[in-house]
């Protein structure tokens, strides 16, 4: 009797779940330290729950795209911002702006200071960027689509067709790398990526027509059957589901406003964004094939991603200065321990999540004794 777990693929909505509770995480700090780490997080998950699939790798994309972000917010420092602090290590030619540009500069004085704001600026947003880039490698775009509500189906697809867009970019681009090297042309470089840039989007406006004359084909796009008034009814509480949301993530970030603004208006956004889906979705017929199940393993990745976000928001409130790293002087970063036990769970996902099917460790769902 085997001892290994059935295989069977992660619900995707508990991978974009955890995903959001670590960009969610790494909006709360600056601390170059635990960016890092979070990066770090995501990657290990990745690599341990990957499934081999063309959009899987898109992870590394992203980690390019968010070095390539951490470039230009250093050179726009550099270029363009006004000094911080007063350890100057570059000093540039610049020129003279008026005074109603205050704030705005062309060359002059680098200081580290300055440097170090525009690093860790774009080392979170780069931390947001790999946290989305683990759950586009993590979870199936088509299976995701499965899972939308039948009151959001068009939308669904709408946001899961842009969401496929960069698997499907990095498939085209290593497809025509692979061609270009095996006719002995350059495969990396400016000139390999000026040649592949045609092809590449050949590709995509092939696809995109082939996906259109798809769904013509297949009735997209028909009115349902409720009236005006429900119709009407259903968008007016989604409306204030949405606008309640706003407010009241304003009351839980600002320290000034009500507690009436915090909870209690997120708490009816909530139940009349779901109320306008549940009055939607009784008029839309739709049907699934073998839905992904929620069970355990789902609730385990939910609370992982939970946990890592309400540990980063605990610790900015409780001890502020270990989530934000002083820049002038400059400091050394500090680790705390709330985030440190976030960071632990963040890494849950790699072994509460089922095995893949096809993997090593997979047990087979047929022949098992």
């Amino acid at each position: 009797m085997s001892h290994g777990r059935r295989a069977r693929w992660l619900h995707p909505g508990a991978w974009w779940a955890w995903a959001l509770g670590l960009a969610a995480a790494a909006s709360q700090t600056t601390n170059p330290l635990l960016l890092a780490l979070i990066i770090a997080v995501a990657a290990t998950v990745v690599v341990s729950r990957r499934p081999q699939a063309p959009w899987a790798r898109s992870f590394g994309f992203f980690l390019r795209l968010g070095l390539l972000i951490i470039a230009i917010r250093l050179i726009v420092q550099v270029a363009f911002s006004a000094s911080v602090g007063t350890t100057v290590i570059l000093d540039l030619p610049g020129v003279a702006l008026p005074d109603w540009m205050a704030g705005v500069r062309i060359g002059g004085q680098v200081t580290i200071e300055s440097l170090l704001i525009a690093l860790y600026d774009g080392l979170r947003l780069a931390a947001i960027l790999a946290a989305f880039g683990a759950a586009n490698s993590l979870a199936s775009p088509a299976r995701l689509l499965k899972s939308v509500p039948a009151a959001l189906y068009e939308v669904g697809v709408s946001v899961v067709l842009a969401m496929t867009f960069t698997p499907a970019l990095v498939t085209d681009l290593g497809r025509v790398q692979q061609a270009r090297y095996l006719r002995g042309r350059a495969s990396t470089g400016p000139r390999a990526v000026a040649g592949a840039a045609m092809p590449v989007l050949e590709g995509a406006l092939e696809r995109s027509v082939a996906l259109a004359a798809a769904m013509d084909a297949r009735g997209y796009g028909r009115r349902g059957t409720a009236s005006p008034r429900r119709a009407r009814t259903a968008a007016g509480l989604l409306l204030a589901g949405l606008v309640a949301c706003a407010i009241g993530t304003y009351g839980l970030v600002s320290a000034d406003a009500p507690g009436v603004l915090g909870l209690p208006m997120v708490g009816f956004g909530v139940t009349a964004a779901i109320a306008s889906l549940a009055w939607s979705g009784r008029t839309t017929a739709r049907t699934r094939y073998r839905p992904d199940p929620w069970g355990r393993p789902e609730w385990g990745v939910l609370g992982c991603g939970i946990a890592v976000a309400f540990a980063f928001a605990a610790a900015a409130r409780i001890s502020p200065d270990s989530m934000h790293t002083a820049v002038d002087p400059p400091a050394w970063p500090a680790l705390g321990l709330l985030p440190s036990i976030g960071l632990l769970l963040a890494l849950g996902p790699g072994l509460l999540a089922p095995p893949i099917p096809g993997s090593a460790t997979a047990v087979p769902r047929i022949g098992r004794r």
